[in-house]
């Protein structure tokens, strides 16, 4: 990201971009910070495409022909799916690109075995978009509401992050709401922030999860119901559960192993502070009884799909039998 402000600075540029990654916000970001350095309001030299049923052909031919009174042409294409999936054609084109064109790619997931990536690699520039750590993240907030004329503790801002989790998208939403909310106060408290925010899904299948490693059977399904209130699917939040014991049980097992939370966050590619919560659950189970889990969440899936049992009552029955107090 620092590379792409010197090139934003320096106004000279790769012809090829990726921007790739978990982070949409700052995929975003960075997309429109190059499309408004390089075009401009310019609509004449710039073109849009998105989806995996974008023509190879049309990016090829809007790319060769020459930009009208610019210096540059500007193609932007997003989820295109041409990371993942072998295409000589646009791999080629890359390598050959004109000197005038200037390509944007912004995609969630990339091989990087692929062509067109190696392409990408070898004549532009890629950047990873990732989440944030807590750190990284609780210096944005505060940044932030700088701006704003505000001030926030740390333990402010770690609750606003426990609210949200790491989406910076959710965070600047949140941030938003705070900002209003306080009016012309300079200082962000944490009632402030208990009373405004919003507790994201992610956040309550924590704090469900918690609530039925310690047998607090009314507290497990107290969250259950307030997210059915609030019209999320049970088969989302099957999913969802079945993640986070997943995670818990991944955490565990590289636990056993020595290692420590900063080198498990990275090689799950997961934010340090939701390796800590995984770590923290952890101590809660045996790798006999996430497995267990793991198998009855299974099988509550395909009694949904047969017809044995409703959506509702299966996910019900799963947080019921491991928030019961004789549960060994």
């Amino acid at each position: 990201m620092k590379i792409i402000n010197e090139h934003i600075k320096s106004n000279e540029y790769k012809n090829v971009y990726l921007l790739y990654g978990d982070e949409p916000y700052l995929k975003k970001q960075y997309r429109d910070k190059l499309k408004q350095a390089i075009a401009g309001d310019d609509t004449m030299n710039y073109s849009y495409y998105e989806g995996d049923k974008i023509s190879v052909k049309e990016i090829k031919d809007m790319g060769d022909t020459l930009p009208f009174f610019a210096e540059h042409r500007l193609i932007v294409v997003e989820n295109s799916g041409f990371f993942k999936s072998s295409n000589d054609e646009l791999a080629d084109y890359i390598r050959n690109i004109p000197d005038y064109l200037i390509i944007i790619f912004v995609e969630t997931e990339v091989d990087k075995r692929n062509k067109v990536y190696k392409a990408v690699n070898d004549i532009g520039y890629i950047s990873e978009m990732k989440q944030q750590t807590p750190a990284v993240l609780e210096k944005w907030i505060a940044g932030l509401l700088k701006a704003e004329g505000k001030a926030i503790t740390r333990p402010a801002a770690e609750l606003i992050l426990n609210k949200t989790g790491a989406s910076m998208n959710l965070i600047r939403a949140e941030l938003d709401k705070i900002i209003s909310y306080c009016g012309d106060r300079n200082e962000v408290t944490e009632k402030d922030i208990e009373d405004i925010c919003t507790t994201q899904t992610v956040s309550r299948i924590f704090d469900m999860i918690a609530a039925i490693a310690s047998k607090k059977q009314q507290q497990a399904l107290e969250l259950y119901y307030d997210l059915l209130t609030l019209k999320e699917p049970p088969m989302r939040i099957l999913y969802l559960i079945v993640r986070q014991f997943n995670g818990i049980f991944q955490v565990q097992e590289e636990l056993n192993h020595g290692r420590s939370n900063a080198d498990i966050a990275r090689t799950m590619g997961a934010a340090p502070f939701i390796v800590n919560k995984y770590a923290a659950q952890a101590k809660n189970f045996t790798p006999s009884q996430l497995k267990e889990v793991l198998a009855d969440c299974a099988q509550a899936e395909e009694d949904v799909k047969t017809g044995r049992l409703n959506e509702k009552m299966a996910v019900e029955l799963i947080i019921v039998k491991y928030s019961a107090k004789n549960k060994k």
